[in-house]
């Protein structure tokens, strides 16, 4: 088995010729292919229920392999970045986008194309560790457990301030996926 797992890779509409990218994701096993058998009721799921109704199948293509989950992230949001997202102009229905609108016109940054959908994918691997670990500790886990056990602990200016990961516990909580029992504990939603 190879060392790194983890790939990048495209799903196409055959219904156009040449067939369109619709969709970039990156993964391990048959990530890829799970698409097809679990169809939702997202952008990409409508496309691949229209390719089915079509009596066609999903094209895949494995953009590039052998990778590690941080270089899968990387390719993942420079294609993305590139191909654009549909609700933008572009031909991707993926969700992760940037979002220019929410940018204050006064504030005078420059965001590289990428850059977002990055941010985004990492919160989303954050958030995922400290579901993992809010399931593993049924009793619940505080602010500091998650700070201190999954290395979000910060010491800028010289204190101990972890923004960060009650950051994302308060996504979390606002997501529904954990709940603040009466002892300040963080537990994960059984729903």
């Amino acid at each position: 088995m190879s060392q790194n797992p983890f790939y990048v890779y495209a799903l196409k509409d055959p219904r156009q010729k040449p067939a369109k990218t619709f969709y970039i994701g990156k993964g391990t096993g048959n990530r890829a292919w799970e698409h097809q058998s679990q169809v939702d009721d997202s952008e990409k799921g409508k496309v691949i229920q229209a390719i089915h109704e079509a009596g066609l199948s999903v094209l895949h293509t494995v953009i590039s392999d052998d990778l590690s989950e941080a270089q899968a992230l990387k390719i993942e949001a420079e294609l993305i970045a590139g191909f654009g997202i549909r609700s933008q102009g572009g031909l991707l229905t993926n969700r992760v986008r940037p979002n220019p609108e929410k940018v204050i016109k006064r504030v005078r940054v420059n965001i590289p194309d990428g850059c977002y959908e990055k941010a985004q994918m990492g919160i989303n691997l954050l958030k995922s560790a400290i579901m993992e670990l809010a399931k593993a500790n049924p009793e619940g886990i505080k602010n500091s457990d998650a700070a201190k056990y999954l290395g979000l602990q910060s010491d800028y200016g010289g204190g101990s301030k972890d923004y960060l990961s009650y950051s994302l516990l308060g996504i979390l909580m606002k997501e529904g996926r954990l709940k603040r029992n009466e002892k300040k504990r963080h537990i994960a939603s059984t729903e």
